[in-house]
């Protein structure tokens, strides 16, 4: 079973972290349960979202609370940035060079150490796009 320096990996975090690694919908922990539960049927949710957190405090997944209501988590913890749907929510990566200048700008400009960023973009995705010109156009 892998190791992480924080913490061990267990059969249930295993298979969280695979099903996570199959997606890039960047699930809520109500979906992650979910995908889960097929596997582990017998997991309860309260056992999902304290590996979710545990998981993402120990830096084997990220967990995403910038914009929406909901916390997303991801497997992807290489820097990058995110995009989100304003009309329902729906949460990608978006592929651009992460900018590393602005943490020596935002560094200069405060007093602070700065360890890092997130960046997440906001538009309408095709699939609300398209709705809304079919709605318009009935």
């Amino acid at each position: 079973m892998e190791q992480f320096p924080n913490m061990r990996l267990t059969t249930q975090r295993q298979i969280i972290l695979e099903e996570l690694e199959k997606v890039t919908s960047h699930p809520t922990a109500n979906e992650v349960y979910d995908m889960v539960r097929r596997r582990l049927p017998r997991i309860g949710l309260g056992t999902v979202y304290r590996n979710l957190e545990l998981m993402a405090n120990s830096g084997i997944i990220l967990k995403l609370e910038v914009g929406g209501t909901q916390k997303r988590f991801d497997a992807t913890v290489e820097p990058h940035y995110h995009i989100r749907c304003s009309s329902c929510g729906k949460v990608n990566d978006i592929n651009i060079a992460v900018q590393e200048h602005i943490n020596q700008e935002a560094e200069k400009a405060s007093n602070y150490k700065i360890l890092g960023h997130h960046i997440e973009f906001s538009g309408i995705c095709r699939s609300c796009s398209e709705k809304s010109m079919e709605t318009a156009t009935n």
